[in-house]
């Protein structure tokens, strides 16, 4: 198993922003809010954080599902803040997705104020893991559901690499870098794990459910 590779927490150029929005997530995104209302159940009515909104995608699949849910959809990029509200704002749905700027390693809210915490794709992002799920701790109160989903490190350079080919094929040249540099930067299940049993959250679960994404997900028993 090769080493972990770092990249930048922050998409803060507004190319690098443009690139990711312009990406076909269509198919992915949607699988990930399938899982979500999936996990939450009939809950009709929630207030959300999602950590890491990037351009506020996959808040607004949620709202479209849970009506009735409010959703606090955070992100440290200006550029990526820029188009989710755009997004949201062209969506009609300013009055139930709010855009926030936010560290997920320091967030602005109050401690247990969240019936859902939920992210994709921030985990590889950070480096200080500790400080990411200690705030996922601290926002979560007994029951809250939380439901991650990243990247997960390949055995080697040339497996991401034709996981870039794979999925990625036929987008720009600059997302393929970053998707490149993001599966370099992902965490193994076992890391992930090591994680949360640090954090105190090891009552949650960890499993590979593609061949390049694993899931984090489960309900705060503390």
């Amino acid at each position: 198993m090769m080493e972990r590779q770092p990249e930048p927490e922050a998409m803060d150029l507004e190319e690098e922003a443009a690139a990711y929005a312009a990406a076909d997530f269509a198919d992915v995104n949607e699988a990930f809010v399938e899982r979500l209302v999936t996990l939450a159940g009939p809950a009709d009515r929630a207030l959300a954080l999602d950590l890491g909104t990037g351009p506020g995608d996959i808040p607004l699949r949620l709202w479209r599902r849970r009506g009735g849910w409010k959703i606090v959809a955070g992100d440290v990029s200006r550029a990526m803040l820029d188009l989710a509200r755009a997004a949201i704002g062209a969506a009609g749905a300013a009055g139930a997705v709010w855009p926030v700027e936010q560290d997920a390693k320091s967030a602005p809210f109050r401690s247990g104020a969240f019936d859902v915490v939920f992210s994709n794709s921030i985990l590889h992002h950070i480096t200080d893991t500790g400080r990411l799920w200690g705030e996922v701790a601290r926002v979560s109160k007994r029951g809250t559901l939380i439901f991650l989903r990243d990247l997960a490190r390949p055995n080697s350079a040339g497996s991401a690499m034709a996981i870039v080919k794979k999925y990625a094929g036929t987008e720009s040249a600059l997302l393929q870098e970053e998707y490149y540099r993001s599966l370099l930067s992902a965490y193994t299940v076992a890391e992930v794990r090591a994680q949360l049993v640090d954090a105190g959250l090891d009552g949650l679960g960890v499993e590979m459910v593609t061949d390049r994404h694993l899931d984090v997900f489960g309900r705060v028993d503390g």
